[in-house]
């Protein structure tokens, strides 16, 4: 399978100014399969080292610092010489040593011309601490959960990608292309973009599996949870995980914390929630009070609505079974476009660097969904599950702050079309959104 993270990769490796790299991402998103394809592409050799399975290669990182001393004791564990240049050295579960990310700092001063890349799980929440290591001495890349677009190319879909890939007007999308990329899109509402989930069904297309990953990889995250350096925080941990399907059934998806617990305080959840955010296992949205940049500036962090990073892990969570797969149509019905939302969420994150935000007017009659931050303006972004296009949040946002607005953006089941300020993007074209941004503006113009 292709991913896009590749060519960061590459990138890195040619960088005259590339540090250690550390990569971040969920459990089961491909990190590891990452580097290891990576290096066997680009690379002579590959050393590989695990400090959860093998966790006595610690020592070599707790008695020194020098750089040299470290690799001569890892070349003897691998048996063959580890070179400037022609060798990648992965460091994966890197978060169960943080004597080697500490170490990552002197990699980068004493040791420049070798390349070493790390991954782990939960490294988000290892990193959030401030004394994880040194801040400027490490490059970040986070790897998100495949797209849609990557999953078509892992089905060998080349006529609808070719399609796509040329796709430079607003011209409708003919029915040939557009029923099988709706088509692709319901399976992928149900498959999501975790590797093991994809591979699964490319290789066999079979289903019944599908359920069977994805339940092993939502019992591998809940365990992961205990690893949370507070162990009374465990249960809060699960309550809000657990919550996600009924925050999102609402019509306002605003996060209430009495939905995870009756009676339940923000400050009694405030740190479990925000390790799960750290740990990417959650997005969160922030409300902006005034959608106007910067974003930031306007952020009401008391009001937010939590995600899970993946379409189809929210899936699993509110238990809908794969007997879904044989009726997909609905999966754009059900918790009132949650799937919609999070499929978009999770597009538009692995595309644009900016946090995502939403916001809704003062009296609370209208919401939209997100506020995008692209260049230097304000884009707003509203989500429809179906062909219903009707956007009375869209009017109203353009009737109290229109001069901030050169376009407005939505995504729906309706066909690919520019009207006046408005984008319509058929949903299964999420990942094309800035090249179609982009040509709307120039349009504009």
């Amino acid at each position: 399978m292709e991913r896009n993270a590749m060519q960061s990769l590459i990138a890195w490796k040619q960088s005259p100014y590339r540090k250690p790299m550390i990569l971040q991402g969920i459990r089961q998103v491909g990190k590891t399969w990452l580097l290891k394809e990576f290096g066997r592409r680009y690379y002579e050799r590959v050393a590989y080292f695990n400090f959860d399975e093998h966790p006595e290669y610690r020592q070599f990182f707790e008695s020194t610092k020098d750089v040299t001393r470290i690799l001569d004791n890892l070349q003897f564990i691998i048996g063959f010489p580890i070179t400037e240049g022609t060798t990648l050295i992965i460091f994966d579960e890197i978060q169960e040593a943080p004597n080697v990310l500490n170490a990552l700092k002197y990699f980068h001063e004493n040791g420049k011309a070798y390349h070493v890349a790390c991954a782990g799980s939960l490294l988000g929440a290892t990193l959030a601490k401030p004394s994880s290591f040194p801040v400027g001495q490490v490059d970040f890349l986070k790897i998100h959960p495949m797209t849609f677009t990557e999953v078509l190319g892992a089905e060998q879909e080349k006529g609808l990608l070719g399609y796509l890939e040329a796709k430079s007007d607003f011209d409708p999308i003919p029915d040939a292309f557009f029923a099988p990329l709706v088509e692709h899109l319901k399976r992928y509402f149900l498959m999501g973009g975790l590797p093991e989930a994809v591979a699964r069904w490319v290789n066999e297309r079979d289903s019944s599996h599908i359920d069977s990953i994805l339940y092993a990889i939502i019992q591998a995250y809940e365990h992961d949870f205990a690893k949370h350096p507070e162990p009374r925080e465990y249960p809060k941990l699960i309550q809000i995980w657990r919550s996600l399907p009924s925050q999102l059934a609402k019509e306002n998806k605003k996060f209430f914390y009495q939905l995870v617990r009756e009676g339940a305080r923000a400050r009694e959840y405030e740190d479990a929630l925000n390790w799960l955010v750290s740990a990417d296992v959650v997005k969160k949205v922030s409300r902006c009070t005034k959608p106007a940049l910067p974003l930031s500036a306007y952020e009401d962090l008391s009001a937010f609505k939590l995600y899970a990073a993946d379409v189809a892990l929210l899936r699993r969570l509110a238990q809908l079974d794969n007997s879904a797969f044989f009726h997909p149509s609905r999966l754009f019905t059900e918790f009132k476009g949650a799937f919609a939302e999070t499929y978009i969420l999770q597009s538009l994150s692995a595309a644009f660097p900016a946090l995502l935000r939403y916001w809704t007017s003062s009296d609370n009659r209208h919401e939209v969904d997100f506020l995008l931050q692209y260049r230097d303006m304000v884009i707003p972004i509203e989500v429809k599950a179906e062909t219903n296009i009707s956007s009375p949040s869209l009017k109203a946002i353009k009737r109290l702050h229109g001069e901030d607005f050169p376009l407005r953006v939505r995504y729906s089941l309706q066909n690919l079309k520019l009207d006046g300020d408005v984008l319509n993007i058929p949903l299964f074209m999420a990942d094309w959104s800035e090249r179609l941004i982009n040509l709307a503006l120039e349009q504009a113009l």
